[in-house]
């Protein structure tokens, strides 16, 4: 069976500083592919790198939301969208996702009407472009699109001498499609103070057992259009993080819930955090 894609969106908040504890790129690149696997796991739909500290992120955040987007984009697509970075000097050892999105299949006698894939155009052909989609040949999409561009095609026919296919919407996928990445310079604060989540929670080990707020959280999930989870850094909670922009995470979250409580180390890796927070919720949603 497919992974259904989720009816009401699921971001996850990531600090710029989530990897700033960790010395060695190589390192740093396998925290960030832990949280890839993540998302690909609990089926987010979209990953927000959020400036968590007043000094200047940007290295850091390009660095993770990099590595984010490399891993979650398909293997047959990568050198055509990403050029040599230093960034991705160790992108090898990033775990695969294994996301339908991700087919296996490349002949392109087994493709079929119907099926879906990630290409990106790589010329024009006709009154159309050649699109890259991971088989022997590319397909033929009667659109006009500048080279480069990464887009989301549906099978429309297999010829001896032709693919056509046509350009879809994430809305007509009815399954997980991956993740999309925002690197965004905001902090937390001003991102939930947007009001583009109709439903923010927060994870902190100051905040309510997630075992006393089972109903309350489920009833709000139903009803929710847009969720956010957020995560802290290495560092610091939410609540120092928030505390710094002037705001109370109470007052800026719907929930505070702490998904590992009595829990027998002193502090609990964001990574970590993820995989527990997102387990616990999708089992009790």
């Amino acid at each position: 069976m497919e992974p259904p894609r989720r009816t009401s969106p699921l971001t996850l908040a990531i600090p710029a500083s989530f990897t700033s504890d960790i010395p060695h790129i190589r390192e740093k690149t396998s925290r960030v592919g832990i949280i890839a696997r993540a998302a690909a796991t609990f089926r987010v739909d979209e990953i927000i790198v959020y400036r968590d500290r007043h000094k200047d992120q940007k290295y850091d955040a390009d660095f993770i939301s990099t590595l984010l987007r490399y891993v979650e984009t398909p293997q047959y697509l990568r050198k055509l969208l990403f050029p040599t970075d230093p960034i991705l000097r160790y992108a090898g050892i990033l775990p695969p996702l294994r996301t339908p999105h991700h087919p296996l299949e490349k002949r392109s006698s087994r493709l079929r009407p119907g099926e879906f894939r990630d290409g990106v155009v790589i010329g024009r052909s006709g009154g159309g472009v050649d699109v890259e989609i991971g088989v022997e040949r590319p397909a033929i999409l009667s659109q006009n699109l500048p080279r480069g561009t990464r887009l989301t095609v549906d099978v429309v026919e297999v010829s001896g001498e032709a693919i056509r296919v046509r350009r879809v919407e994430p809305s007509e996928i009815r399954i997980y499609w991956g993740y999309r990445v925002r690197n965004s310079n905001p902090t937390l604060g001003e991102i939930v103070k947007k009001g583009l989540f109709d439903l923010v929670v927060m994870t902190s080990r100051m905040g309510k057992p997630l075992t006393e707020a089972i109903e309350d959280i489920k009833a709000r999930w139903r009803d929710a259009q847009n969720i956010l989870v957020a995560f802290g850094s290495p560092r610091e909670g939410l609540k120092n993080i928030l505390d710094r922009e002037g705001l109370d995470i109470d007052e800026v979250s719907d929930f505070v819930l702490n998904t590992i409580p009595l829990q027998g180390v002193e502090t609990v890796r964001t990574e970590e955090a993820v995989w527990a927070a997102l387990a616990v919720l999708n089992i009790i949603i």
